[in-house]
């Protein structure tokens, strides 16, 4: 199926709403595929359609451009239709993660300054009941955790009053914190999301993708693949909840091309004693982001999973892209690639001063500047001022917390997060390079090491370890086999045996939960 010439000019424009794209698609292919979940399947004439009555409804509630609507539920064909919906209108959206702290939701809602939350039953239990005076709140699910969505939409056949979209009007508002400390509210203009629909001609994206995403929709992970799929007209397929054995079914029965996993989703895929038992032949493209991927990860990946595997590394924040092609570059296994089109990546010393270009030798804090940065963090002057660098021209950077290193190819390689490496005795240790010993022993499945308070070295490094099953490896016997790889300053101090890493719902080890456990 090809790009009908109307929709593949209307992809080449300078700047263009996503939600137009929709009503193109609706226009030529009415009755194909646009959103799937387990229980809906929904064509691009209905989704059209539904978005009308969601821009319609919106509007007859007195939202304008650049309000906001907030999002806490499950991912399912409603969710992304609202979220369409409401870009249509020019609100923004807040998607919010159902798994934060009550308390982190609230904050983030009135943060967002949105005027309607859509949820569900589960979020809505963790949201908290509906206060008098509060928001009102809608139910994508049927359920009574709001007015139903079939009640509040405007009647079928409603049409919205136009907008014409604004590249700097906020798409979304997406939350960097939920667990602990004041949620940062990052705001994503419509340019920005532009800029990377755009970029998903090169990964084949078009009428006949499939996409099986198991990341939520909250995610800037998942965006940046749901997106560039709807614009160029291929179908969604929405998966609530990720595990190992119903992802390969579902992608062998869908006949998926392309997917964004993170990490950790792959390392269990690829473990799973059914994997190579699924026909994953239609696949063109993987995408990862988010968190570390182990080289080794990405080695089994290729040779035994068809189709091109897609590493980003980036920011929620933006300010530039790198890009491994690894079935391309199979000896830069180890790097995170090099910067995409448009983006100009740099490094940057303690000091603030930039590391001079092609020079292999140091590592410095990553920064980047591109057309898709962030606008701010929202009502947060102060926390966007410190998330800037400027070079000597006052080109504006987003500064990514990472130390990396960048090879004669231009390939970089990341080490850790700024605030993650252990400075013991004086000496920088990066606790990646502690992680890549580890995990080299046969008993190892998984594996985080964290900085802890010293008072002989102000801090020393600790393992927490995820021992493979049936293995009988001792923790002692284990730390005596790592420090002997090591070298003296980087020996570990303690190592504990975890049945599972603390990670958030996209894959990220949350170290800061490894660190209480010492200190318990």
């Amino acid at each position: 199926m090809q790009t009908h010439p109307a929709i593949q000019a209307a992809m080449e424009r300078d700047f263009g709403a996503i939600a137009d794209l929709v009503r193109l698609h609706a226009q030529h292919t009415p009755d194909h595929a646009a959103l799937a979940d387990a229980h809906h399947t929904l064509s691009y004439g209905a989704l059209d359609a539904l978005m009308d009555r969601i821009a319609a409804s919106l509007q007859q509630g007195g939202l304008k451009p650049g309000d906001a609507i907030a999002v806490c539920a499950a991912s399912s064909v409603n969710y992304a239709a609202v979220f369409l919906g409401a870009l249509r209108a020019g609100v923004a959206v807040a998607p919010l993660a159902p798994g934060s702290a009550p308390a982190s939701l609230a904050r983030m809602i009135e943060d967002a300054d949105a005027r309607i939350l859509f949820t569900d039953a589960a979020a809505a239990e963790v949201v908290g009941p509906a206060k008098e005076g509060g928001i009102p709140r809608v139910a994508l699910d049927g359920s009574t955790a709001g007015q139903s969505l079939e009640s509040w939409l405007a009647p079928a056949g409603a049409r919205p009053t136009a907008v014409e979209t604004q590249p700097s009007w906020p798409f979304n508002i997406i939350y960097s914190s939920g667990t602990t400390g004041e949620p940062k509210g990052i705001v994503q203009g419509h340019g920005m999301r532009w800029a990377h629909v755009q970029r998903g001609a090169k990964y084949e994206y078009g009428p006949d993708t499939v996409t099986l995403l198991s990341t939520p929709l909250y995610s800037n992970t998942t965006l940046v693949v749901f997106f560039p799929t709807i614009a160029f007209g291929g179908c969604v397929v929405l998966m609530p909840k990720f595990d190992a054995l119903g992802y390969l079914q579902l992608a062998e029965q869908r006949r998926v091309t392309h997917t964004m996993l993170v990490p950790v989703q792959y390392q269990r895929l690829m473990a799973h004693p059914r994997f190579d038992a699924h026909d994953l032949s239609s696949f063109r493209f993987k995408f990862s982001t988010s968190a570390p991927f182990n080289a080794a990860l990405k080695a089994d990946v290729l040779k035994r999973w068809p189709g091109g595997l897609i590493e980003f590394y980036g920011m929620t924040e933006g300010g530039g892209t790198c890009i491994l092609e690894a079935h391309l570059n199979p000896d830069k296994l180890h790097t995170v690639g090099r910067p995409a089109e448009g983006s100009d990546i740099r490094l940057i010393d303690e000091d603030g001063h930039e590391i001079p270009r092609g020079n292999t030798e140091l590592a410095g804090e990553v920064v980047g500047h591109s057309a898709g940065m962030m606008t701010g963090y929202h009502r947060q002057p102060a926390k966007t001022r410190e998330a800037e660098w400027f070079d000597a021209t006052g080109r504006r950077f987003i500064r990514t917390g990472d130390v990396g290193r960048f090879d004669a190819d231009g390939f970089l390689t990341l080490f850790d997060r700024k605030k993650d490496m252990i400075i013991s005795g004086g000496f920088n240790i990066y606790p990646s390079d502690l992680e890549t010993v580890v995990r080299g022993h046969a008993a190892v499945a998984d594996v985080a090491v964290v900085g802890v308070p010293s008072e002989q070295w102000g801090e020393t490094p600790v393992a927490f370890v995820v021992r493979r099953e049936g293995n009988d490896t001792t923790e002692a016997a284990l730390l005596q086999w790592t420090n002997e790889q090591l070298g003296k300053t980087q020996r570990l101090a303690r190592l504990h045996f975890i049945d599972e890493l603390p990670r958030s719902a996209i894959g990220k080890v949350l170290k800061r939960e490894l660190r209480d456990l010492v200190g318990r």
